[in-house]
């Protein structure tokens, strides 16, 4: 039997007024790997803050691993922030910030358990040589890389990634879904990742969501990223990716 690690029906999100997320129903298997496009403003973080459970429909049922959001094991999800939401001047280490993962509270204290379980998911990542360096001093690639381990440190069952490549270079990028697949593959972990690239959505994902406030899409790259709901989601199929644009103007 298939495990649904995501099911929403019927979810709607309003803010005051503003109705920021209507209509969104999907089912996401165990091991899949979501991405989700639209514009800015399109609900895309606000659908993110619902799986974590920081954020409650006005209507609609949303479940993680068969629990309603924020309602399960907090240990089964793992959450990466864009990098720039992050103090550059704050005096942090990568291993405290790791180590911040397995209490959810900063550690004032590093017990041993805690830095052996950190050291293993900084050496993962690729940061276990960068242990003396102050946060504020790594890379945008380096800071992603310690993100990551934070949040493999505790084995989640579900990652979710908000634009986890903005600041980082094609290299590091690159080294990053790497990562991200790694992580995947071992551990039958599922991911969901908000991003502004199609092409990454069409080589990484199993599956994409399209929204603008409403869901347009959801299911395989090649059947969601055509013209009429890139035209439904933009408004226009010229985006950012022109190559994307005309592969998809043909289906």
């Amino acid at each position: 039997m298939t495990v649904m690690a995501v099911e929403t029906e019927g979810l709607e999100v309003r803010l005051g007024r503003h109705v920021a997320l209507e209509g969104i129903g999907f089912r996401l298997p165990e091991n899949g790997f979501l991405a989700i496009l639209g514009p800015n403003g399109a609900g895309k973080s606000t659908l993110i803050k619902v799986l974590l459970g920081l954020q409650t429909p006005h209507a609609g049922s949303v479940r993680v691993f068969g629990h309603p959001a924020g309602r399960g094991p907090t240990r089964e999800v793992g959450y990466i922030p864009q990098i720039k939401t992050l103090d550059r001047q704050f005096p942090a280490l990568p291993l405290e910030l790791v180590v911040s993962g397995i209490r959810g509270s900063w550690p004032w204290r590093i017990r041993r358990e805690e830095r052996e379980q950190a050291m293993e998911a900084l050496t993962i990542a690729g940061m276990d040589r960068k242990l003396g360096t102050p946060l504020g001093q790594l890379s945008g690639g380096e800071l992603q890389r310690v993100y990551l381990a934070r949040s493999f440190v505790r084995r989640p069952r579900l990652l979710l990634l908000d634009e986890p490549a903005t600041g980082m270079d094609a290299l590091g990028e690159a080294d990053m879904y790497r990562l991200l697949e790694g992580y995947r593959s071992h551990h039958k972990a599922t991911i969901i990742m908000i991003t502004h690239d199609w092409d990454v959505a069409r080589h990484h994902s199993s599956h994409v969501l399209l929204l603008n406030r409403r869901q347009i899409g959801f299911g395989e790259a090649q059947e969601v990223l055509v013209g009429e709901a890139l035209r439904q989601a933009y408004g226009h199929v010229g985006h950012a990716h022109p190559m994307t644009v005309q592969d998809s103007s043909r289906d």
